[in-house]
């Protein structure tokens, strides 16, 4: 009776691991998928642009500048009902000026066409 109890819990335990596991390669894919939307992603660079949660869009990048250092920007944008915020580079959020919320929302239509169509087509 305690045997199959365990067993069972690490069954539980195991499938918990394979679907956290799945999940996490489904945002990699999307996110890589994303950062594809505004041309290729340099030599030696990456690009990653996707949803993170229902109100949450991040804009990832590495790069190497002139010099050949490798320079990274990171940019979180929380879209609220009274506007969209954006941080980046640990500054403090500041609210994003009519254009650029334009083009966030035109970039997650794009990001959610080419996830739809490329990665759950199926369902």
């Amino acid at each position: 009776m305690l045997i199959s109890r365990l067993l069972g819990q690490l069954g539980i335990q195991k499938s918990e691991e394979r679907r956290a596991e799945l999940q996490r390669n489904l945002m990699r894919h999307e996110a890589r998928i994303g950062g594809t939307l505004f041309g290729p992603v340099p030599k030696g660079g990456r690009r990653e642009f996707f949803c993170l949660d229902e109100h949450t869009w991040i804009w990832h990048e590495e790069f190497l500048d002139q010099t050949g250092k490798r320079q990274i920007k990171t940019t979180r944008y929380d879209v609220r009902p009274d506007g969209i915020l954006k941080a980046q580079g640990g500054q403090p959020y500041q609210m994003v000026s009519p254009d650029e919320a334009v083009n966030l929302a035109e970039a997650a239509r794009q990001y959610s066409r080419r996830v739809q169509q490329e990665v759950y087509h199926f369902v």
